[in-house]
């Protein structure tokens, strides 16, 4: 499997398509010549298909290109996870047209979570076999439909069934976004670069409620589907403009018009199933239960995404019970969520380049060829300052008698110290397992933050009944001091932790 292949992979089980930069990255950057002959990811020789050259080499392409493409990848990434939450603001409106409870309602958001988790697997194989585009043109189509078997839904198992099958096809987008980042963007932009289109899927939660708020309120709960059909129409077709930026198709396509030999595939069919199975199924269950790195950020990572998506629950109970707001203006207490994570932005670009790759280029200067993985944890670090800050906040101030403001602006820190936490677990478990093992230990951290984030919506509403908004807010707050430690104690113990691992940490 080529290189860009395993990021392909690792995009694939990140499911919001972060971008990593690994040291290996830092040493020999893929688009340029380094001494001796240089070889593609899949043992071709760049001068065999004149690669490093070629206007088709996306590291060539004129940047207006580049932003381009960088623009429709996040565009489709943030139509697939605000399919997510647009849905509801017509929990309600659901339950009461199909003749089921508010919890069976929510399955509507449920299904399409756990979906979500689903679509990696049918991501990875086929973006390492025949590329980007025909992933991303395949999956907008085929969600597009599903989106619309949805709004047109006359029982609730059928509406069920189209989000499940929605989530599940909209999913491989988030998988290969990282990807298509690492073949546009040369290393010392990877970080900008990767950044800011993982801002993307992490702004589609904060804009469904908002918009799904306007429909329901002045539509009915279908036209939550059909804004959802207004923006993929556009994002697909956008989608057709875009060329492909896979190294090995393109290579390949090179090799065969300028009559070169053809690079040799990868593992056919036992041995395909084989990785297959290894990489996205056992290898990510072993790692999960056996190594205390994966271990705690998965459980980390898989209790602030919950405690986001229980927020699509909460934010009306206090908003419209406590504050007297309608749909609308409850949708717009969900931008408070995307202010925090364009803060998370601004800081993860800061540490990126001011003091990770400051740090690498002394280190390279003083001899050295690596910079430790435990420097990949300060957003974690401040992150998980950040998030229970955000949750106690929210606890003790969302009651009439405090303004409706503050508990609006506590999302900011809980969101910002999110994404700073999912963004640093992510590129310090690839800088510690390397690309293959890596990819294995994302899927691990997938599989628990998509399962628990598509249960706990189904009691959320019960557990703020049952607490009040105060305790039980402050529940998930005490949770969230109780993971506080875990960025700090790898920062300080980590070397030693990875010493033990069973896997190659070096």
């Amino acid at each position: 499997m080529t290189s860009k292949g395993l990021e392909a992979q690792l995009g694939g089980q990140n499911p919001h398509g972060s971008t990593f930069v690994r040291d290996e990255d830092l040493e020999k950057p893929q688009s340029h010549k380094s001494a001796g002959e240089d070889k593609l990811q899949d043992g071709t020789t760049a001068s065999e298909v004149d690669w490093q050259d070629s206007p088709e080499n996306p590291h060539n392409w004129p940047w207006s290109k580049r932003i381009w493409q960088i623009a429709v990848t996040g565009l489709m990434g943030l139509l697939v996870t605000f399919g997510s939450s647009v849905y509801t603001p017509g929990n309600a409106e659901v339950a009461e047209r199909f003749h089921v409870s508010d919890t069976a309602a929510v399955l509507g958001l449920s299904l399409y979570t756990l979906g979500l988790g689903f679509g990696p697997v049918l991501a990875a194989p086929v973006s390492e076999t025949l590329g980007r585009l025909v992933v991303y043109r395949t999956s907008i189509f085929v969600f597009i439909l599903f989106t619309l078997g949805a709004g047109f839904s006359q029982t609730f198992a059928a509406l069920c069934a189209c989000r499940f099958l929605a989530g599940m096809t909209g999913g491989p987008v988030l998988a290969v976004g990282g990807g298509t980042m690492a073949d546009l963007l040369p290393v010392h932009y990877r970080g900008i670069g990767g950044a800011t289109f993982l801002l993307a899927p992490f702004l589609g939660p904060a804009l469904g409620p908002f918009i799904g708020g306007f429909a329901v309120q002045y539509k009915n709960w279908r036209w939550t589907q059909w804004v959802t059909l207004f923006a993929a129409v556009p994002i697909l077709l956008c989608c057709f403009t875009t060329p492909e930026t896979y190294q090995k198709i393109i290579v390949k396509r090179l090799a065969k018009r300028q009559g070169k030999p053809i690079p040799a595939a990868g593992p056919k069919g036992k041995a395909a199933v084989k990785f297959l199975l290894t990489v996205t199924l056992i290898r990510p269950l072993v790692m999960l239960f056996t190594e205390p790195i994966v271990t705690s950020f998965a459980a980390y990572t898989a209790f602030i995404f919950t405690v986001l998506f229980g927020f699509f629950d909460a934010f009306p109970i206090v908003f419209g019970g406590v504050y007297g707001f309608d749909l609308s203006q409850t949708g717009l207490v969900f931008l408070a969520i995307g202010l925090g994570c364009m803060v998370a932005l601004l800081i993860i670009i800061l540490i990126d380049q001011k003091i990770y790759f400051k740090l690498y280029l002394q280190i390279k200067a003083e001899g050295g060829t690596k910079v430790a993985p435990e420097h990949r944890l300060y957003a974690a670090m401040l992150g998980s300052l950040l998030i229970p800050i955000g949750l106690f906040w929210f606890a003790w101030t969302a009651r009439r008698e405090v303004h409706w403001i503050s508990p609006v602006l506590s999302a900011v820190p809980f969101a910002c110290g999110n994404l700073l936490v999912f963004w640093a677990s992510a590129s310090y478990l690839i800088d510690v397992y390397g690309p293959l093992n890596g990819a294995s230990s994302l899927a691990a951290n997938s599989l628990a933050r998509y399962t628990l984030s598509a249960a706990f919506p189904l009691f959320t509403v019960q557990m703020y009944e049952k607490l009040g908004i105060d305790w039980a807010t402050s529940l998930l707050g005490f949770v969230a001091l109780a993971f506080l430690p875990i960025p700090w104690i790898l920062f300080r113990w980590g070397p030693k932790i990875r010493q033990k691992s069973r896997y190659d940490t070096t």
